[in-house]
């Protein structure tokens, strides 16, 4: 492990604003917050938003800043990158704001029912030979409908118009509501019309360079 690495691993601990539950609590039981996220972290009622794979917390960070009577939670698995995101809010007393490191397939140990009202998905792995895998399969989306609120959105972003084609077909057959499918964002100028499209992250600035389309999609699992 480079020294950086260990460095950022070390002062992880340090942020009140990151938690890191052990394999041990999250597996097959529920953890210490769920359920209570808003009066033991965040200590006020508001609506709760989660980016799943947040990464650096780019767009984590960008969405609390523009709703600031709402809170965000930033999922990911790598600590490192998450020290970006947590040092950041750390350092800027961003009070709406949390991460938390752990795998996708724990989180709903993390949440209890009708605890969170959307969702943001923003350029996972698009899994491309393993669609088991994928953060918008079939067994993802009955995790989030244990604990997301009835009529709550999930909002895709990504490069992958495979990722984007797959979600868009899946919710299409199993009858979930569209509100917005876009394969190519700033083409369309659909980030003019919502501006918090427009916030892109380091990778999103590479798949820009390399003319990839940004697409969107967001719907209402039911």
């Amino acid at each position: 492990m480079g020294k950086n690495k260990h460095a950022r691993f070390v002062e992880n601990h340090t942020f009140d604003c990151l938690f890191q539950p052990s394999f041990q609590e999250v597996f097959r039981k529920d953890y210490r917050l769920k359920g209570s996220w808003n009066t033991d972290v965040f200590g006020r009622q508001a609506p709760i938003c989660l980016e799943l794979g947040c990464g650096k917390g780019e767009y984590t960070l960008a969405l609390a800043g523009k709703y600031p009577n709402r809170h965000f939670v930033g999922i990911d698995i790598k600590g490192a990158r998450l020290w970006r995101g947590a040092k950041t809010a750390t350092r800027e007393a961003i009070t709406n704001v949390a991460f938390v490191r752990t795998r996708i397939e724990f989180i709903d140990s993390l949440f209890a029912a009708n605890e969170v009202d959307e969702i943001w998905i923003t350029f996972p792995d698009p899994q491309i030979e393993k669609e088991r895998k994928r953060l918008t399969h079939p067994m993802f989306l009955e995790r989030y409908l244990k604990f997301l609120r009835p009529g709550a959105t999930i909002r895709l972003k990504t490069d992958s118009r495979l990722l984007y084609d797959y979600t868009f077909g899946l919710a299409t057959t199993l009858g979930y509501p569209i509100h917005q499918a876009d394969p190519d964002i700033y083409g369309s100028g659909l980030f003019r019309q919502i501006d918090i499209l427009g916030v892109q992250t380091f990778y999103e600035k590479q798949f820009l360079a390399q003319g990839k389309p940004i697409t969107y999609l967001a719907f209402t699992p039911n």
